[in-house]
């Protein structure tokens, strides 16, 4: 899930016409991670082909990324490549809850709770080899560029920033924050309206945008210290200092100064902590990378969609309209550029 220091943010809500003409770094593994958990039927299962392949990803690339190009903003997908060794223990113990969450939601269809097996069902989403190649050859179809990442995505997103080739981060985690993004957007590709946990309540929802810049200077810290904060609360790759939460942590780093200084105070220790913030202050990224924008391929994605996974022809087709309509309103997708 990334680290939590949202509490502590300031974050300004936008509506989608703000982010009209802009170039968006998306982390692909969390948006797709996303449509696997959201998209799915009245029992929890997941959209399907006759084959048994996932197709709740594709439904959600196609339909979400119609209806952002029909507000011109523009998205390129950031893949994640292989994981620090550091990350380990936290892959094993969200396979662990994942294998839970799926003994619950089969226990729950037993006993007819279909709505508690849906939530336990959203906790068993699983990235495959299929799940990935799937989305990137989507993804080309549409016209939509994707970047191949050496490590974490959201690391490579933000350096995609940086360098200006795109204007913000996309996605729900704040890590990219401490790899340096100057602007996160988060709730981009959700919908309008969010279920409430444990209740049938729903909470609307809209994009917000987090500046960096802004909010290191409101809290009065530097990006590093920001990345202390964090290890305190728990990381990826560590699991943080017990009753330490974000609030706490920036006290305590505005008066000791650094990580270092308040783990020497509480006499507590953080294994590999150096090594830990370089992940974030200075992360394996790329400059091998290309970001254009093609015209989508609408042939290729009747024959992918329609023949080979079974959608409803009548329903990629109107998805498809607005790629058409957009294309056909300006003199070529190439101008997004």
């Amino acid at each position: 899930m990334g680290v939590d220091i949202g509490k502590i943010l300031k974050v300004k809500e936008m509506g989608l016409d703000h982010l009209s003409d802009r170039i968006i770094a998306m982390d692909a593994y969390n948006i797709i991670y996303q449509f696997l958990a959201s998209i799915r039927q009245r029992d929890g299962t997941p959209l399907m082909d006759s084959n048994q392949n996932i197709t709740s990803h594709l439904s959600g690339l196609l339909y979400r990324n119609a209806n952002l190009l029909e507000n011109d903003i523009k998205l390129v997908y950031v893949f994640d490549g292989e994981p620090d060794v550091m990350k380990e223990g936290t892959l094993e113990k969200r396979l662990e809850r994942k294998q839970e969450a799926k003994k619950e939601y089969e226990k729950a269809l037993e006993e007819g709770d279909m709505e508690k097996a849906r939530s336990k069902a959203q906790q068993t989403s699983r990235m495959s080899p299929d799940i990935v190649k799937g989305s990137k050859r989507l993804l080309e179809l549409m016209g939509i560029p994707w970047v191949q990442a050496p490590a974490e995505g959201e690391a490579q997103a933000a350096h995609i920033v940086i360098k200006g080739d795109a204007w913000a981060v996309g996605g729900q985690d704040y890590d990219s924050l401490l790899c340096g993004a100057p602007r996160l957007i988060r709730n981009l590709t959700i919908s309008g309206r969010r279920k409430l946990p444990g209740k049938n309540k729903y909470k609307k929802i809209q994009p917000e945008m987090i500046s960096l810049q802004d909010n290191l200077n409101e809290l009065d810290i530097t990006r590093e210290q920001l990345v202390d904060i964090a290890l305190l609360c728990g990381t990826d790759y560590n699991d943080g200092i017990k009753g330490i939460g974000p609030k706490r942590g920036i006290k305590k780093i505005k008066k000791h100064g650094s990580l270092e200084a308040v783990l020497d105070s509480i006499q507590e220790d953080i294994n590999n902590a150096e090594a830990i913030k370089k992940l974030f202050l200075d992360p394996k990224v790329t400059d091998d990378y290309k970001i254009e924008f093609q015209s989508p391929d609408f042939e290729g994605m009747i024959s992918f969609l329609c023949d080979e996974r079974e959608f409803s022809e009548s329903r990629v087709k109107s998805a498809l309209e607005k790629f058409e309509n957009k294309r056909t309103s300006q003199s070529d997708l190439l101008s997004f550029t």
